[in-house]
């Protein structure tokens, strides 16, 4: 459906140069006759894909271990192709870019570079001349595994840009530089052309019912943790976004593709997408540009009879996607969108649609793209130089100058938030002088400082900024990701109180190592105790149990001399006793060095059980801990990226090895193997033997927690009683009132919470707030779903505050029912616990703040008091 903020103007142009002279999909084959323009000629010394790996792009789905044959096989051939790695993803597959350029300017390539770089030096970019300088382009494909099309294009642009022959051709490329990023994906890429391939026969069959077009859970377009890597390029907790965002800040390229396919029975849509939804802080002029752009990628659609769209069903509002992120950094974005075949071949509306059919229109645009950039280039090297010049002025006059951030009991969060920040390119500096900002203490040691004056100033307003009114109430993606919120950092906005005393030593260089903690006060033949505050101190523990030493977790503070001096310890502190333990002193003490030194904790040496106040040490407010043994409930039916958020929080940040136990598994699992199940959003449709067998487990002591809508299946399967907020409705009969149909989308997904960011509180008492040291916390959500408060007063450790909305767009009507409401709810099932998270606390892996009410969950819900829970 046409969107509504699409001109008549724009509908007309459309119409009348795409369905009349519409090709038939069909008609796609693979051959390289049937990719390459007619007009060009190619050097012969240069290999194609089927002489070098045995198949034409489109014939079957190419492997990444082929795919990087064909790149070096190309970087070999060619004088105009160097060969770049700059990584490798989880699986270890290779990441690299090609740089395509003519070969003079190949001999002085890192001289080309540097220049360009200067054209974002506010104060020494008019002495450049755009005229002499070649535009640069980031061409990336197929960022999501089973959107395949874009890959397999990739090596016919690659072919192109190395081999074409001619004048024209040779004038653009000796006035551009291409760095061709051919899978940012490996890991799903491979997955997918492992499905394709293997479900593939003879004769190609193209009913959408086949078991080639229907890939199995989790799918082809996540990476090895099933996380959208199309979502992460501003959050860079990933190592092939980490080396990507390095390669763009190293070249910092005019022009971003990002090569994605859609829906089989949609056609191809490239940018500029809705305007409306537009970023604020993305310049006019990046979306003329964008516009001026697109006018190239229609022309060559409209040469080879493809329908197509724009200003239609995307945005470029969360600089978090690929074709937005680099509309903050003084680039262009450019988003193009293929109707999928998702195997070889697949019936569609518009005929059968052939898995060639779609790679053409990919390599179609990256030549339009190419085409429109040189003809472009000293207008977007203009842009690029006036982006950062104009910047500069903003940051000059811009009523806040600065921020200053850090948790001075929390190392571990600290460091990791200004990780990300490093990888940014932002200047950052360690706090000189103590300030009060917004009714908080930040001193030197703990805190840093963020001057607004910098190269990056839009990217830091990007990641601080705190929006909570819209001009469009729709959104392709999250309203919100305030950075400091997502880590649960306090921190503050220094307006008028910014001074050159306040900057310390400037953090060169991405911080790569936690800090190292310490044991204070030696050996002890007695106790340690460690504080539960540090981001890794769950690490910590767990490093502990699973090497059978025995520790328990203090449910009241006490005081202890510790190290020579007497010290408060708060609720959550980890007591490790000396006796009785299986371990002897030497083992233990060893393994508490490790702590210190990887976990960034830091440890108090206790040479008395008596304490100074508060509980001592053999009491039984001191609760036995275990090691947590995890299950989450995966597979068909479950969310993979929920799933695999859980996933990878466990076992790349705490050392942990949780079971993905499949629905379809856990009926013949022993379930004594485990004390915690995770169970995420999703469909669980179990056998009545099942839930016995969940029951049981349930009786037996152990923890099951919910996340976002499993918390839904935990109240309608009867598991606990809870309850959710209904609509309210007015109770007198009105007359119905007509609306257009046209308004019927927007009027609706008004109402859908895409993504925002909200204020609760949270009880520091209980174990689940064990290890936060502000009762003010900030939450995530993307759904409707309001839990009301249970009757137990206690069995609600964090609830939503009556004026909720932090960051985001959220309606009058859902804001109105949230405020108030719960945010967990824990619920006893005989012995064992149900812990209920309405919203979900490992979201994108960046939402560092939130992690540790999950962490507690596992390591402390079954220490939760019954008569706590509902």
């Amino acid at each position: 459906m046409w969107g509504l903020k699409a001109t008549w103007h724009t509908f007309l142009f459309l119409l009348i140069t795409t369905t009349v002279t519409a090709q038939n999909p069909a008609d796609g084959v693979a051959q390289m006759d049937y990719y390459l323009p007619d007009d060009v000629t190619y050097d012969e010394t240069i290999p194609t894909p089927e002489e070098v790996i045995g198949m034409v792009p489109g014939e079957w789905h190419v492997r990444h271990d082929q795919l990087v044959q064909y790149m070096k096989a190309l970087a070999e051939a060619s004088d105009r192709v160097t060969l770049t790695e700059y990584g490798q993803s989880y699986e270890n597959r290779t990441l690299l870019y090609l740089t395509i350029t003519t070969p003079a300017n190949q001999q002085n390539i890192e001289k080309i570079r540097e220049n360009h770089v200067a054209l974002t030096n506010a104060a020494a970019s008019d002495d450049l001349n755009v005229d002499e300088m070649p535009i640069v382009f980031y061409m990336g494909y197929s960022i999501h595994g089973n959107e395949p099309s874009g890959t397999n294009a990739s090596m016919l642009a690659a072919y192109h840009f190395a081999a074409a022959q001619g004048q024209e051709f040779e004038e653009r490329l000796k006035n551009a530089v291409i760095l061709l990023d051919p899978s940012f994906n490996p890991d799903g890429l491979n997955r997918f052309a492992h499905w394709a391939n293997t479900h593939r026969g003879k004769n190609i069959n193209s009913d959408p019912n086949n078991m080639e077009q229907n890939e199995a859970w989790p799918g082809g377009g996540t990476n090895h943790y099933w996380f959208d890597l199309n979502r992460d390029w501003m959050l860079v907790q990933h190592p092939a976004s980490q080396g990507r965002i390095t390669n763009f800040y190293k070249w910092r390229p005019n022009i971003l593709t990002d090569h994605h396919e859609m829906g089989t029975n949609s056609s191809f849509f490239f940018q500029p997408g809705i305007q409306s939804r537009t970023n604020p802080l993305t310049p006019d002029k990046n979306q003329k540009l964008t516009k001026s752009i697109a006018k190239y990628h229609a022309d060559i659609l409209d040469e080879n009879k493809r329908l197509y769209y724009s200003e239609e069903s995307y945005d470029d509002f969360y600089y978090g996607k690929g074709s937005t992120y680099p509309d903050i950094n003084g680039s262009i974005g450019i988003l193009f969108e293929q109707a999928s075949s998702r195997g070889h071949a697949q019936e569609s509306i518009n005929g059968v649609l052939t898995f060639p059919f779609t790679i053409k229109n990919q390599f179609l645009t990256s030549l339009s793209t190419f085409n429109a950039g040189t003809d472009l280039r000293t207008d977007i090297l203009n842009y690029q130089r006036d982006f950062f010049q104009n910047a500069a002025d903003e940051a000059a006059n811009a009523d806040v100058e600065g921020y200053v951030y850090g948790a001075k009991n929390d190392r571990g969060r600290t460091q990791k938030f200004t990780e990300l920040l490093k990888r940014h390119q932002i200047k950052i500096y360690e706090l000189a002088e103590q300030i009060d900002v917004d009714d908080q203490t930040f001193k030197p040691g703990t805190a840093y400082v963020i001057p607004a004056d910098q190269k990056q100033q839009r990217m830091v307003k990007a990641l601080f900024q705190r929006r909570t009114t819209f001009p469009d109430s729709l959104f392709y993606d999250v309203s919100a990701w305030t950075m400091p919120y997502a880590f649960n950092l306090p921190f503050g906005e220094l307006e008028g109180s910014f001074s050159s005393d306040l900057l310390g030593q400037e953090i060169e260089g991405i911080p790569a190592e936690l800090p190292n903690g310490k044991i204070v006060g030696g050996r002890s033949d007695y106790a340690y105790v460690f504080e539960w505050d540090e981001y890794y101190a769950p690490r910590a523990l767990n490093r502990l149990l699973k090497n059978g030493i025995r520790a328990r977790v203090a449910a009241q503070p006490f005081e202890a001399m510790a190290g020579g001096q007497k010290r408060s310890f708060d609720y959550g502190t980890i007591m490790v006793p000396i006796g009785p333990q299986e371990n002897n002193e030497d083992e233990i003490y060893t393994l508490l060095q490790k702590a210190a030194e990887n976990d960034a904790v830091t440890i108090y040496a206790v040479n008395s059980g008596l304490t100074g106040g508060g509980i001592d040490f053999g009491s039984n407010t001191f609760k036995n801990l275990e090691k947590p043994n995890v299950a989450i409930i995966s597979g068909e039916g479950t969310s993979g990226y929920e799933v695999g958020e859980a996933w990878h929080l466990l076992d790349q940040r705490y050392n942990m090895t949780p079971t993905l136990l499949t629905i379809d598994a856990l009926g013949g699992a022993d379930l004594s193997r485990y004390n915690v199940m995770v169970m995420t959003s999703g469909r669980y449709n179990f056998s009545d033997d099942d839930m016995e067998s969940i029951k049981r487990w349930l009786r037996n002591g152990n923890t099951l927690i919910s996340t976002r809508y499993a918390t839904r299946w935990i109240a309608d399967s009867g598991l606990a009683e809870l309850s959710f907020v209904k609509e309210k409705k007015d109770s007198t009969q009105q007359e119905t009132v007509t609306k257009p149909y046209a308004e019927m989308d927007a009027a609706r997904g008004a109402q859908y919470v895409g993504g925002a960011i909200f204020n609760g509180k949270l009880d520091l008492t209980h174990p689940l707030g064990y290890g936060f040291d502000d009762d003010d916390i900030h939450l995530f959500r993307s759904s409707t779903m309001f839990l009301k408060k249970p009757e137990n007063p206690y069995a609600m450790p964090l609830v939503y505050t009556d004026e909720p909305l932090a960051a985001g767009y959220i309606s009058d009507e859902n804001l109105e029912q949230l405020g108030g409401t719960a945010g967990i709810v824990v619920s006893s099932s005989g012995s064992g616990k149900i812990i209920s998270f309405v919203d979900n606390p490992n979201f994108r892996a960046f939402w560092y703040g939130t992690n540790k009410l999950f962490m507690n969950a596992i390591f402390f819900g079954h220490t939760i008091s019954g008569s706590s829970a509902n």
